[in-house]
C-alpha cells in the first residue's frame, strides 16, 4: 500500500490563524472562547463562542490577503474560511508554484453544516421582501461543496473533487478518504480538510434548544472543560483546517517538506442514537481499532491521543471509557484541545489532525485546560491537565465522532 504523507497545513481558528500562531497559543493553554454581544441581544441561552479574531496583525483573520472583498460577497464565511486555510496549506506545500500534472491533484474539503447563516439570512429576506430580493449567488454561496470548488478553481486542481458531510467527523473523514484516493492511484496529491461557519443566532439557538451548549456566559474562557465535573455543555466554534496529502515517493521526488505520515484511518457507525454515543463508546472504539489495524500498529505504539472531548456529559464519558479500556497498561496520554478552541464541528477533525502533527514535530502535547475537578472515572489516566507536557511523540491518534453515530479515527506517525 502506498505511503501517504503531509506536506502542507493551514488553519483558521479561535486560537489563531496560521498553524504556528495557533500552535503557540494552544501550547500556552490560551482559550479562544469569548462572549458574543449579539447573542445577548437575541436572548440566547448560550452567549459565548469561539470565532477567529479579525484584524491585520499576525495570527489574526484577514481574508482580504487571500480573496478580493468583492469575491468574498459570493462566499458564506464557512467557504471563505476553507479557502483561506487552503491558501496557507497550498503555499506551505509549494503547490502554488507546482508545475506537475494537476489532473493528479484533487480536493476533499467538507463541512458539517455549511452556509447556515446565509440560508437563515435569505429566508428572512424572502419572508420580508419576496423572491426578487434573493441574490443569484445565494445557492453557490452556501452549498457545502463550494469550498472544494473554489479551492480547485483557484489553483487549477483537476483531480478528484469531493465534499463529505458527516457532522463533527467531517474533517477527519475528508482526510481519510483523501488518503485512500491516493493509495488507490486516483491522485498523487490531495488537498483535504474541513470548514465551518455556523456560529450565529440560528445555529446557537438550535444547539441551545438541544441543551447541548454551555451557559457559563460570564466566564467564557473556563466554559469548555472536558472530563471536569463542572462541565455543562460544549462551545460552538468556527474556522477551518486544511492539509496537503501526498504520495511519499512523489513528495520526495519534488523535494517537498514532509511533516508526518497519515498511517491509519478507521471509521465506524454506532447504529444507536441520532445524537448520543453508543454505550461505553463502543462505536468510537471500533474506529480506533480499525485505524490502528490499518496502520499496522498496536495500542502500545500510541504516544498521544487527541480526543473528540467536547465537554458534554455522555460524549466525554463514552470516549473516556473506550480509551481507558483500549489503552490500559500503555504509556499513552490524551488531551482535548477543544478545551481551548471550542468545537469547530465539521472542521474539528482537520484542525486536530494538524495539532497531532505539531505534537509529533515538537515533542510536546497540548493540555486539557479547565480540568480542575476530574470525573471519578478518570482515575490515574493522564489527560494532560492544564499544562502542556514535553514528551516524545512518534505516533498520535485523533478521534472525531459525529451526530448520527458516525465515527472516524486517524493515526499520524513520524516519518523516519
Amino acid at each position: 500500500m502506498k505511503k501517504v504523507v503531509v506536506t502542507g497545513m493551514g488553519i483558521v481558528s479561535p486560537v489563531g490563524c496560521g498553524v504556528e500562531y495557533a500552535w503557540k497559543n494552544l501550547i500556552a493553554g490560551k482559550s479562544g472562547i469569548r462572549k458574543i454581544e449579539e447573542f445577548a441581544e437575541a436572548d440566547l441561552a448560550c452567549q459565548i463562542a469561539g470565532v477567529p479574531v479579525c484584524g491585520t496583525e499576525p495570527g489574526q483573520y484577514n481574508p482580504d490577503t487571500v480573496v478580493e472583498p468583492r469575491d468574498q460577497r459570493k462566499m458564506d464565511k464557512c467557504i471563505l474560511y476553507g479557502v483561506v486555510a487552503a491558501d496557507e496549506a497550498v503555499r506551505d506545500a509549494g503547490l502554488d508554484t507546482y508545475t506537475g500534472d494537476k489532473t493528479r491533484v484533487g480536493v476533499s474539503v467538507g463541512s458539517g453544516i455549511g452556509g447556515l447563516n446565509t440560508i437563515y439570512e435569505n429566508c428572512i429576506e424572502l419572508a420580508n421582501n419576496g423572491p426578487r430580493h434573493i441574490s443569484p449567488f445565494f445557492i453557490p454561496k452556501c452549498i457545502i461543496n463550494m469550498a472544494a470548488g473554489h479551492i480547485s478553481i483557484r489553483y487549477g486542481l483537476k483531480g478528484p473533487n469531493v465534499a463529505l458531510v458527516t457532522a463533527c467527523a467531517t474533517g477527519a473523514h475528508s482526510i481519510g478518504e483523501g488518503v485512500r484516493l491516493i493509495q488507490h492511484g486516483d491522485a498523487d496529491i490531495m488537498v483535504c480538510g474541513g470548514c465551518e461557519g455556523a456560529v450565529g443566532k440560528i445555529g446557537v439557538a438550535g444547539f441551545s434548544a438541544m441543551k447541548a451548549l454551555s451557559t457559563r456566559n460570564d466566564d467564557p474562557t473556563h466554559a469548555s472543560r472536558p472530563w471536569d465535573k463542572g462541565r455543562d455543555g460544549f462551545i460552538m466554534s468556527e474556522g477551518a483546517g486544511v492539509l496537503v496529502l501526498e504520495e511519499y515517493e512523489h513528495a520526495k521526488a519534488r523535494g517537498a517538506k514532509i511533516y508526518a505520515e497519515v498511517a491509519g484511518y478507521g471509521l465506524s457507525g454506532d447504529a444507536y442514537h441520532i445524537t448520543a454515543p453508543a454505550e461505553g463508546g463502543e462505536g468510537g472504539a471500533r474506529a480506533m481499532q480499525a485505524a490502528l489495524r490499518d496502520a499496522g500498529l498496536k495500542p502500545s505504539d500510541v504516544d498521544y491521543i487527541n480526543a473528540h472531548g467536547t465537554s458534554t456529559g455522555l460524549g466525554d464519558m463514552g470516549e473516556l471509557i473506550a480509551v481507558k479500556n483500549m489503552f490500559a497498561g500503555t504509556n499513552a496520554c490524551m488531551s482535548s484541545t477543544k478545551s481551548m478552541t471550542g468545537h469547530l464541528l465539521g472542521a474539528a477533525g482537520a484542525v486536530e489532525a494538524i495539532f497531532c502533527i505539531m505534537a509529533i514535530r515538537d515533542g510536546i502535547v497540548p493540555p486539557t485546560i479547565n480540568l480542575t475537578d476530574p470525573v471519578d472515572e478518570v482515575g490515574d489516566f493522564d489527560l494532560v491537565p492544564n499544562k502542556a507536557k514535553k514528551r516524545k511523540v512518534d505516533v498520535a491518534l485523533s478521534n472525531s465522532f459525529g451526530f448520527g453515530g458516525t465515527n472516524a479515527s486517524l493515526v499520524m506517525k513520524k516519518v523516519a
